[in-house]
């Protein structure tokens, strides 16, 4: 299977450009052509402006800025000798086939032979892209289609034709699940793929139940989010984030490639109220609103609105308040049985969507396994349609259907009195087309704990977190509270594991499979504790962690860290005390303390300290002294950085350089398990070292530095009191230069400067308020 080590990309708008950004963070050269405009000095102006869009986009769409440099700008008309470098083409032009063709045409006199050619078209057909062209083209040719943005969404639909080569087809999908970090779904060549074609029939239904049942568009999101484990956007938030005026283009599409007897065609409708925000540029986020929107107040803030779906003028946002909604936040069976109006626009919308995603295997995909994780991964949905299914039950699934005499389809009559998944000999099984149970497989080199703890039981549990056996002599420690926050039943576990891995195993991963790594300590608990003045408690656990952390540090096998998505305070303190670390791509790490009127209180401090004076030792062009690492872990930790990859986590040292980057979420395990086996050979705990601090001298230059963000109003009363608790922490305390400090002498400073905050009403009222608003109070 030959690699692939360059990539062109034809086309820079906001799909293209997104594509070569994404292949530029996984390391890999790209050369972005599109076309030259009409009277150009600069031939090359369209895709040098798409590059420095993208370095300004927000989400970030590089990893790290510096990604961009591997993307190299051209145009169509001086550049396509550049393809004979290229080992996969990807073409991401405009939806037209003339346009497409004429690209191919060109691409096909100048790539090399045995280079890979994909559309990401989502509209048409492979058969109609490729006829007429060179047998050699068809071989070498596929569909790639990349949902937006593709650096965050990880569908990737791909679609062969009858003469695709098959190791063309793994050599891409290989490439784009390892280096990409993408989910490969292979789907068949029809209308609007998997999740577009289901997505889309769900998103129609709903419209339509909204509007004839006469919901508001905040009691159709409500239903159409949480309750089904859908995104809390629901259905008309995701209209406005996608932009309203794509829906007659996808309507349009669906109807001139679909039968008229198909069920989404049936129930497709084109509302006049929809006409008529497209006509008034009422499109949604990228418009002047959309469903919703948000108006200036008149003391200066912003007030949201939402549409009337009958009048179609603006109103006040407000609060749904149904009683079948509140029933379906404890219990979606209760939702779906619900006698009011909530309900039946719950039973009409899921009705519709689980039969058409039922009636449509084999045709869209061979299996149901394809089509729950194109909708996962494409519309970020907890839950695949069949999944759903038998989370509400298969016979009530076919009762509401023939209750609203919609056609059964042949797969749920096969179903019936069964389920679509089961568990058997601790194999996870889904059923067939045939009736017949089949393994699901995962893809060489994924390793899942959900797989693990089908077949196994949790070497030692409590309510917040559990130790698996992963194999090979290596543990797993996960956390499983809200958001994985911490609490002392994790510290607790953790100091077991510890133990339990010294005396049977050889090392320890700390993992788990939720939306975030953790989140930090809870400061709910922690909030409570302090309003019944249960100090001694909170004392209690400053101590443990530091305990427990330091522990792992220095135990004599290693403890490899596996981060995804937020890593913030304590664990990014977890991070930063292992003895290495395999992060996902996407993972947001910081010391976030300070917005909540905190310093890190489980040795976050010292470790950040200590890397920063290692990096200083350790650079020609590094400042000599203590002052460098004190001001730069002060910078980090004052500020609240937060890393917006794993990439910039190096820049901030709460990384290291050795430390590893997954690409693919589902392979975070198994790498993570593979640099922990390769450690314990001849594996060695670092040895304690003391570190020099400037002492009061350096707190007084802080502390000068402090005073002018003050007078400048970059900070507020309070943050000086939290800054100059951490300065003193950072700088050693009552300490000399000349005199060495020890980690433990640290760790005192950070305990006393934790307890002291957290006794503090403005401490404690900036807890409240991000417990309450999810956003730092500047007090």
């Amino acid at each position: 299977m030959s690699a692939i080590r360059k990539v062109a990309v034809l086309g820079s708008g906001v799909m293209g450009g997104g594509i070569a950004a994404q292949v530029a963070n996984a390391g890999v050269e790209v050369v972005l052509l599109d076309i030259v405009p009409k009277g150009a000095t600069n031939r090359n102006q369209v895709a040098e402006a798409a590059i420095a869009r993208l370095l300004k986009a927000s989400p970030a769409a590089f990893m790290h800025p510096r990604n961009a440099r591997l993307v190299t700008p051209g145009n169509l008309e001086d550049h396509l000798p550049l393809l004979a470098e290229c080992d996969w083409i990807v073409e991401v032009v405009l939806e037209d086939l003339a346009i497409k063709r004429a690209i191919y045409e060109k691409v096909e006199q100048h790539r090399k032979a045995g280079s890979i050619v994909s559309s990401n078209t989502s509209t048409i057909p492979l058969r109609d892209l490729v006829a007429g062209l060179p047998e050699r083209f068809q071989r070498d040719f596929c569909i790639t289609h990349f949902f937006n943005p593709p650096r965050y969404m990880r569908l990737l639909e791909v679609v062969r034709g009858p003469k695709t080569r098959t190791d063309a087809v793994e050599t891409l999908e290989e490439f784009c699940d390892v280096r990409l970090g993408k989910g490969v779904v292979h789907a068949k060549d029809t209308p609007g793929f998997i999740a577009n074609r289901i997505g889309g029939m769900w998103m129609q239904a709903a419209v339509n139940a909204a509007m004839d049942l006469g919901l508001t568009v905040e009691e159709a999101d409500a239903i159409m989010g949480r309750p089904f484990g859908f995104p809390k956007t629901g259905v008309f938030a995701l209209f406005d984030l996608v932009g309203i005026d794509l829906m007659p283009h996808v309507a349009a599409s669906m109807r001139r490639t679909l039968p008229p007897d198909d069920l989404y065609i049936r129930n497709l409708r084109e509302p006049e109220l929809i006409k008529k925000m497209i006509a008034e540029g009422l499109t949604g986020r990228k418009g002047k609103g959309g469903f919703f929107r948000l108006t200036k107040t008149p003391d200066g803030g912003r007030a949201k609105e939402a549409i009337d779906l009958k009048t179609g003028q603006y109103r006040k946002s407000e609060e749904p308040q149904l009683e079948s909604i509140r029933e379906g936040k404890r219990n979606l069976a209760a939702l779906l049985a619900h006698a009011d109006r909530g309900g039946e626009f719950a039973r009409r919308v899921m009705a519709l969507t689980l039969a058409y995603a039922a009636a449509l295997v084999p045709e869209i995909s061979d299996d149901i396994v394809g089509v729950d994780e194109a909708m996962r991964l494409g519309y970020a949905w907890k839950w695949g349609p069949f999944e759903l299914i038998d989370r509400i039950g298969v016979d009530t699934v076919i009762a509401g259907l023939e209750a609203a005499k919609i056609p059964v389809p042949p797969l749920l009559k096969t179903a019936k009195g069964r389920t679509f998944y089961r568990v058997t000999d601790g194999a996870l099984e889904h059923l067939g087309a045939d009736g017949a149970y089949r393994r699901v497989e995962r893809r060489p080199g994924v390793l899942l704990l959900a797989d693990i703890k089908r077949k196994s039981k949790p070497l030692a549990k409590n309510g917040s977190a559990s130790l698996w056996d992963i194999g090979d002599g290596v543990l797993c420690f996960e956390v499983h509270t809200k958001m994985n926050a911490l609490d002392g039943d994790v510290v607790d576990l953790l100091a077991k594991s510890l133990d339990t891995v010294k005396r049977t195993a050889k090392a320890l991963v700390i993992y788990n499979e939720g939306t975030n790594f953790s989140v930090g300590a809870n400061i709910g608990l922690g909030l409570f504790a302090a309003n019944l003045a249960l100090w001694p408690m909170i004392e209690e656990l400053e101590t443990k962690g530091q305990t427990v952390l330091k522990t792992m540090k220095y135990a004599p096998f290693p403890v490899v860290a596996a981060p995804a998505g937020m890593a913030l305070g304590g664990g990014c303190e977890i991070v930063l005390h292992s003895a290495a670390v395999q992060a996902h791509a996407e993972s947001y790490i910081g010391l976030v303390e300070t917005g909540v009127g905190l310093v890190p209180g489980w040795g976050g401090c010292k470790e950040l300290l200590y890397r920063h004076a290692l990096a200083n030792a350790s650079s020609l062009k590094g400042a000599r002294g203590p002052m460098p690492p004190v001001a730069a872990s002060f910078e980090t930790i004052a500020l609240a950085k937060v890393s917006k990859s794993a990439a910039e986590a190096q820049d901030l040292l709460l990384l290291r350089p050795a430390d590893g980057i997954t690409m693919n979420r589902d392979r975070l395990l198994a790498d993570a398990k593979a640099k922990a086996l390769a450690l314990v050979k001849d594996y060695q705990p670092p040895k304690p070292q003391p570190i020099s601090l400037p002492g009061p001298t350096g707190a007084a230059a802080l502390g000068l530095a402090l005073g002018d963000f003050h007078l400048q109003g970059k900070a507020t009363d309070y943050d000086m009191v939290v800054s100059t608790k951490l300065a003193r922490v950072l700088t050693g305390g009552d300490t000399d230069m000349l005199d060495e400090t020890t980690e433990d002498k640290l760790l005192a400073l950070e305990r006393e400067a934790f307890l002291s905050l957290i006794r503090d009403p403005r401490t404690l009222a900036r807890i409240e308020h991000m417990l309450e608003t999810g956003k730092p109070l500047r007090n």
